[in-house]
């Protein structure tokens, strides 16, 4: 509804005082748009359709050049601006599409999962350009799967299950409010003599000094375990982590993280009742 694809049954959404209902094709003038499956006429080259968007988004002949080199160049697309966009990559497809969409500089952009399917390095290039983006007052509805592209483009958020809206606020809002408790690394000496029974002995000593402890993860000379108590003060988390590293030399050295954004997600998937929680907001 909020791209026009559906006209609203009930309610309204506008941008810049244009309504989708009653001003429709100057609301639509205003926004770009990256759907969840590439929208894009095979035949044509790259090139041809950043020309096509850039003329629908009012570009003038005497500047269309340089915008679509400009947009080619930001995502890399330099070798393939030529060539038939059937016959580029996913991550190609996905990089033009985007390019698409936020060619004209539209004030609302949305963006359906845009970097599925492209490499790490062209991923991150593509947060820069978005980060840019927004830093010059372009507003940018994301959706994605990558807890961490969320956490590296967000200024808010929101979490759907089954349909239903769980939560929006901040990244640091929702890590506060639903936090899981602690992560804990501990790193092993690989030089300790009798590894193995100190080995025991440190893993007696974590479970009985923390409550709703449970070990995650072991491999050759890391431990890693989560604290499901988020009461826990970080003063008394390291106090305690130093006493047992000073009485097991056995540990080398040990980190603390807070809860990530991936269980945040997967503690609000586990749930089957629908909830909804706001960020309060100062008036």
């Amino acid at each position: 509804m909020l791209t026009g694809e559906e006209i609203p049954t009930v309610g309204t959404a506008s941008i810049l005082s244009y309504d989708i209902v009653n001003n429709r094709l100057k609301y639509l003038k205003e926004i770009g748009y990256c759907p969840q499956f590439d929208a894009i006429i095979e035949v044509l080259t790259g090139e041809e359709m950043l020309r096509l968007y850039a003329g629908l988004r009012g570009i003038s002949l005497y500047s269309m050049d340089s915008e679509v080199s400009n947009w080619i160049n930001i995502m890399g697309l330099d070798e393939f601006a030529k060539a038939q966009c059937g016959t580029y990559s996913g991550g190609n497809k996905r990089k033009l599409s985007t390019a698409m969409a936020l060619i004209g500089d539209p004030s609302v952009v949305f963006l359906d999962e845009p970097t599925a399917g492209v490499d790490p390095v062209s991923r991150r290039k593509l947060w820069d350009v978005l980060a840019q983006c927004q830093r010059t007052g372009q507003a940018i509805v994301l959706t994605s799967h990558s807890m961490e592209e969320c956490e590296a483009l967000c200024s808010r958020l929101t979490i759907l299950v089954g349909g239903h809206m769980k939560c929006i606020g901040t990244t640091q809002y929702l890590k506060q409010k639903f936090g899981q408790g602690y992560t804990i690394m501990i790193k092993l000496s690989p030089t300790f003599p009798d590894a193995g029974s100190a080995l025991h002995a440190l893993k007696e000593a974590v479970n009985r000094t923390f409550s709703n402890c449970f070990i995650k993860d072991e491999h050759k000379g890391l431990l890693h375990y989560h604290i499901a108590d988020n009461t826990v003060l970080l003063s008394v988390l390291f106090s305690k982590l130093e006493d047992i590293r000073q009485t097991h030399p056995l540990v080398e050295d040990y980190t603390v993280g807070d809860t990530t954004l991936e269980q945040v997600f997967m503690s609000f998937a586990k749930q089957v009742p629908p909830t909804i929680v706001i960020e309060p907001v100062d008036v």
